[in-house]
């Protein structure tokens, strides 16, 4: 029950983040999203190297679904940041 709850949570956050990223990169941020969807955490580094886009690319659509509230940014050590879906 729980596991169609968490999916349930996923596919609803991945309906709002696609119309809130309306705006954003038409390539990176639905690769992002996709991502998300199917990973508990994300690095930047591993965000770059799954959707084939640019470290800068991937960290600039990162910050903006942060600031869209679409996911968090968890505590890590300097470069080591990971990101998840609330």
């Amino acid at each position: 029950m729980s596991a169609k709850r968490h999916l349930d949570d996923i596919k609803a956050w991945s309906a709002r983040a696609e119309t809130e990223m309306i705006s954003l990169s038409r390539k990176t941020a639905p690769a992002l999203r996709g991502m998300l969807t199917e990973w508990l955490l994300v690095s930047a580094p591993m965000a770059e190297a799954l959707t084939g886009t640019s470290r800068a690319a991937v960290q600039r659509n990162l910050a903006w679904m942060e600031e869209l509230g679409l996911i968090r940014e968890l505590a890590g050590q300097g470069r080591y940041l990971m990101w998840q879906v609330p």
